[in-house]
């Protein structure tokens, strides 16, 4: 029996565009081939820029170090004066009266204080609300009088003694001196008081690692990075995102570190830690607690301190989000027409017009400029804390001159900056390496390729005493 040609159906005519025809229509798939996914090649940026860094490029600077030690000494105060002294016994009837200052103001070195005989002195009481005071001449110091180390006697300029209460302490400082005629000059000098400091670096390390077998089987991904890289990476990736975080914990550790104290955990594996900002800054600095400074009195306290320290002119806040919202707030009720929150500010108030409702700073003695700090902002780093919480930090515009003991000599440094292990052969400020087999490297028989990151560095706090930082 002879075989019969069936006839096919119509052969399938792909289209060159994606356009829906007759001719180009799959009936048989495959029941899983209508389910692939969708992708998308880009990957979205749901967190926006995720970098913290870039404090300390902002406010501070970098610079090569050879020593595990770095040291320096700050100026003390030209002038000396005394709190909390208590008064011995007088009833009018003595010349003279002694003076005892407390042990903890002694000079370290010494163990002795810094008055002299012929000196002329101010008295204050410190009873709250008291107005007493009286003016004298120191009349004998030390043990040269008679005395124990820590007091001197004083005359009396005026007749009488100003009505101190029985268990009031005074505040001293000198003013002048006095001496008769054909008389000795002033007995004994006074050394320069000056503050040595240190810190000393630390080693951060981060390493990426990926095994060669994932690196055969290569998936392209289209990207936009922090640092404004764009392009397509591939395992890479995370070779990337790693040295950004890299790059971030360069900066928080010198904000964060501190330095081990003997006897603890650390000390006893053989850390030793190294003083970061907030560190130096809580230890040496101005630390304002309880909320944020939200009126203008609250501010006042704060100049008023920054008077009795360096008094720099400009300085600038950098602050959470909270803190720059009460601080917007407290500029906005200085202007008598601002209740209903709309008239306050250099503000036309046009009606198309965005109303602006914050303000870049002010000037209230001296000038204050306030800047969002992302560090304070991200949740997962000090944005979601509770206890422990850091809302602001005032940091001083400009340099200060300290005498540095490398260089053996005075040099003007900013009052913030990183010192970075470094030499003619050697510089540790920011090292990366490859090693293992795979992509390229050739330094052992792993089969991996490991990216290394290396730094040694540490923070200098210069000033700290003109440092403000806000808690809570």
């Amino acid at each position: 029996m002879a075989g019969s040609l069936v006839a096919g159906g119509v052969a399938l005519q792909p289209s060159a565009e994606q356009v829906a025809l007759s001719t180009n229509y799959i009936t048989n798939f495959d029941f899983l081939n209508q389910y692939l996914p969708d992708t998308y090649e880009k990957e979205f940026e749901r967190y926006g820029n995720r970098t913290i860094s870039g404090f300390l490029r902002m406010v501070g600077a970098e610079m090569p170090s050879n020593s595990d030690l770095i040291k320096w000494a700050e100026q003390g105060r030209l002038h000396t004066k005394y709190t909390a002294c208590t008064l011995g016994t007088y009833t009018g009837a003595e010349t003279v009266q002694t003076v005892t200052v407390p042990a903890g103001q002694l000079n370290p070195g010494t163990g002795t204080i810094a008055v002299r005989v012929g000196q002329t002195v101010f008295l204050s009481d410190e009873t709250a609300g008291s107005t007493f005071s009286n003016k004298a001449i120191v009349t004998g110091v030390g043990v040269a009088a008679g005395l124990l180390a820590n007091q001197f006697n004083v005359a009396y300029y005026e007749a009488t003694q100003a009505a101190y209460a029985a268990a009031s302490t005074v505040s001293m400082f000198a003013y002048g001196s006095e001496f008769q005629k054909g008389t000795n000059g002033m007995v004994g000098s006074l050394e320069a008081d000056d503050l040595f400091l240190s810190n000393n670096p630390i080693i951060l390390k981060d390493t990426y690692a990926v095994n060669g077998s994932d690196m055969a089987q290569i998936g392209w991904v289209e990207v936009t990075t922090e640092n404004g890289a764009n392009g397509y990476l591939w395992y890479l990736k995370s070779e990337h995102e790693t040295r950004l975080r890299f790059d971030d914990m360069l900066e928080t550790a010198m904000i964060e570190a501190v330095p081990a104290v003997a006897g603890s955990g650390a000390t006893a594996a053989g850390f030793v830690g190294s003083e970061g900002i907030f560190s130096a800054v809580g230890a040496r600095g101005n630390v304002w607690n309880g909320g944020f400074p939200v009126a203008l009195a609250d501010f006042d306290a704060i100049i008023s301190r920054l008077d009795k320290q360096g008094a720099i002119e400009e300085n600038a806040i950098f602050l959470d989000r909270q803190f720059g919202f009460a601080i917007d707030d407290m500029l906005a009720a200085q202007n008598s027409y601002g209740a209903g929150g709309t008239s306050y500010g250099l503000f036309d108030n046009d009606e198309e017009m965005a109303l602006n409702l914050g303000f870049s700073g002010f000037r209230r003695g001296y000038d204050f400029y306030k800047t969002d700090w992302k560090y304070l902002n991200d949740p997962t780093m000090r944005g979601d804390l509770v206890g422990g919480k850091v809302s602001g930090l005032l940091v001083p515009a400009g340099s200060t001159s300290v005498y540095d003991q490398v260089l053996g000599k005075n040099a003007k440094r900013p009052f913030l900056h990183v010192r970075y292990r470094a030499s003619q052969t050697e510089d540790r400020r920011y090292k990366t390496w490859m090693t293992g087999s795979a992509g390229g490297a050739r330094t052992s028989s792993l089969d991996a390729m490991e990216v290394n990151f290396l730094s040694e560095r540490a923070v200098c706090v210069m000033g700290a005493n003109n440092f403000v930082l806000f808690q809570g």
